[in-house]
């Protein structure tokens, strides 16, 4: 049952989930609200693909770099024409704003594009696979858990050793210290958008990598997943989010396994109720961290 197989799709999809769910939660750490555009991030990473791909012709390598740069450069546009100017009124203004940006983004690609999936070209190690120990992996899973095990070390040293990530993580857990002491409150929120929008861009890769195909409403599932994270995890920790990442993806996979043929159409909701379990036992998630409710005006 738990094979080598079920191991490294487990560990794919979690720490694939473990990303999502930071670039969700570092949004919420300083602004105290749950951004519903980030999904349409990963989607407009997805587009930068299709589009680069299929009319410049470059390296995918290329066209990757291209889709984490257009995802970082909305995030920032989002924040800086959208959240800025509603971020002092009310927390419910702010989440009215995320959904109109999510509707915004969906609708200006069934206009501009295609309401129909569009095929993207991806190199061949997102359909190889190779044996280990006689078992066959899928390349992408090997390339996915790299690449995100890099990614959170990465973030890991950012935000422990460097000025920007002492001030992000000082902001997430007293903002107007950390604004009176002098630090810039716009420089601070943008810089934490621009991070989630890099963490959406490579998400985006390894996401719209399992199908090979963009749609406008393509983020709504790494949105949700990315929330349940969060909640498994703990909304007010980067670790948490981190946690409930991994733990999300090894749940669904369990759940994969030991459910009958006959149920496996459910196990989403089969899902829902163990994170309903969870939170009954564990309210404020898996990592415990001091409370806070702080939101910047």
């Amino acid at each position: 049952m738990f094979t080598l197989e079920f191991l490294v799709n487990a560990i794919s999809s979690g720490s694939l989930y473990a990303l999502l769910a930071l670039g969700l939660v570092i949004i919420y750490g300083i602004l105290k609200m749950v951004n519903f555009a980030y999904g349409e991030l990963i989607m407009f990473g997805g587009y930068v693909m299709y589009l680069v791909g299929s009319i410049t012709g470059l390296p995918w390598i290329f066209v990757a770099l291209a889709a984490v740069l257009g995802a970082m450069i909305i995030s920032y546009l989002t924040e800086l024409v959208a959240f800025r100017q509603v971020r002092a009124k009310s927390l419910t203004a702010l989440l009215i704003t995320s959904f109109a940006v999510s509707t915004l983004l969906q609708n200006a690609a069934l206009l501009i594009i295609s309401p129909r999936a569009k095929a993207i070209i991806l190199p061949p190690i997102f359909s190889t696979s190779v044996t280990l120990f006689g078992a066959t992996i899928p390349m992408r899973n090997i390339v996915t858990i790299t690449v995100s095990i890099a990614m959170l070390v990465g973030l890991t040293l950012l935000f422990r050793y460097t000025i920007l990530g002492i001030a992000l993580r000082a902001a997430a857990d007293n903002f107007r210290m950390t604004r009176m002491l002098g630090v810039p409150a716009n420089l601070v929120i943008s810089s934490a958008f621009v991070l989630s929008g890099l963490i959406a861009g490579v998400c985006s890769l390894f996401w719209i990598g399992r199908t090979a195909s963009v749609t406008p409403t393509i983020g709504l599932g790494p949105l949700i997943i990315a929330f349940i994270a969060t909640v498994i995890g703990g909304m007010r920790s980067l670790v948490g989010a981190a946690v409930g990442g991994f733990a999300y993806g090894l749940i669904f996979s369990l759940i994969g396994v030991l459910l009958p043929q006959g149920l496996l159409d459910y196990r989403e909701a089969f899902m829902f109720l163990i994170v309903l379990l969870i939170l009954v036992f564990r309210p404020e998630g898996l990592v415990r961290t001091k409370h806070a409710e702080e939101r910047i005006g």
